[in-house]
């Protein structure tokens, strides 16, 4: 509840889990939702989503009101399992936030040598890069003979979300890589 009494639904499905230093990304922020919606990397791989809320909204549903044409999945349910414990065991949140500000610094090392990149901003390890020309699709392509795989969000914006297990090494390949290919 809050003092508007609005109701307050967060989609974590790609922020959730760690993906931004903290076990869920609402946790940077001083926000407490009544309902939590939460997938892909809750599965490592499997597929599987879920809705998280309040007793109070948990307690508003009764038998037969909802329905999931693929709900409970008991291999894809024992992969979530597996997939938390993994995550706090490892503590791959507090990795997250470690390994994406050492990231982040690095990317920072790029945009002072270049004038193409316009920002790097970022959360754990979600980062994105911004330019100021449309050199998205040809990064990610050439990446990709390198055997770099990237996202873009724009013609001039790139979005780097690697696996929580990623290593200083690996960044530092990609850093590189960038270092290298942009101009």
């Amino acid at each position: 509840g809050n003092e508007k009494n609005i109701l307050l639904i967060l989609d974590e499905i790609q922020t959730g889990f760690g993906r931004t230093g903290k076990m869920f990304a609402y946790k940077n922020y001083n926000i407490y939702p009544d309902i939590l919606v939460v997938a892909k990397s809750l599965g490592g791989g499997m597929p599987i989503g879920a809705i998280i809320s309040t007793e109070q909204i948990s307690d508003s549903f009764g038998p037969g009101t909802h329905g999931s044409t693929f709900g409970g999945n008991a291999a894809a349910c024992v992969a979530g399992l597996a997939v938390i414990d993994y995550l706090i065991e490892n503590n791959l949140p507090g990795k997250s936030m470690k390994l994406g500000q050492y990231f982040l610094k690095k990317l920072m090392q790029i945009k002072k040598k270049y004038a193409v990149v316009k920002e790097i901003r970022g959360a754990g390890l979600m980062i994105g890069m911004e330019f100021n020309k449309p050199v998205a699709e040809k990064l990610v392509k050439g990446a990709l003979y390198d055997k770099i795989v990237i996202n873009k969000v724009s013609s001039s914006t790139l979005r780097f979300l690697p696996p929580l297990i990623i290593t200083k090494k690996n960044i530092d390949r990609l850093v590189k890589w960038l270092d290298v290919n942009i101009k």
